[in-house]
């Protein structure tokens, strides 16, 4: 895997109108989100439609709440591990919202979001973790301030308003699989 001008090679592009430039390309923070649309429904596209401003709301009433919310992630990660791209890694994709990491706010600044398809109280699947694990490997080799102690959850940015990727998120699962390349 590699990253050409801020996209992953790997990544299905699906580029989203939902993003501006960074007050600097520092980027040192990886949050880790989930979603599923509807919630608790997996497939279907409409992750991608929602982060395109496309999402049908007539589709579902859930969507109806949320349709005319311009939001984003830098990548999409599915059930299968597949990975899809939204925004540059370059650019600021509008993922965290209201948020602050040890004392420094709008993580949007200096963080890159990937979204996992999922709930908060299911458990991703092996090919979400083994995708999860070989991206992030590579943005901690491209990133230089990006480390292992800042990469979070968007629960741990957000607290009270935010719950993603929930407790069935395996956090020693994860960093063992990043740590196993460092061997």
């Amino acid at each position: 895997m590699k990253i050409i001008n801020g996209w992953l090679d790997q990544a299905i592009q699906c580029k989203s109108p939902n993003f501006n430039q960074r007050p600097q390309n520092d980027i040192s923070l990886l949050v880790i989100h989930n979603i599923s649309l509807p919630p608790g429904e997996f497939g279907g596209g409409n992750i991608q439609s929602f982060f395109q401003n496309q999402l049908n709301p007539t589709l579902h009433p859930y969507f109806q709440t949320i349709s005319d919310l311009q939001v984003s992630s830098h990548l999409l990660i599915d059930r299968q591990g597949v990975m899809t791209q939204f925004v540059s890694l370059h650019d600021r994709a509008w993922h965290a919202g209201q948020s602050s990491f040890q004392g420094v706010e709008n993580c949007n600044d200096y963080s890159i979001g990937i979204e996992l398809e999922g709930t908060d109280d299911l458990a991703y699947s092996e090919d979400q973790y083994q995708s999860l694990a070989k991206v992030t490997r590579q943005l901690l080799a491209n990133y230089p301030k990006l480390t292992a102690d800042r990469i979070t959850g968007h629960d741990q940015i957000a607290p009270g308003r935010k719950t993603d990727p929930g407790s069935a998120f395996d956090w020693v699962y994860f960093r063992s699989l990043i740590k196993e390349s460092d061997s």
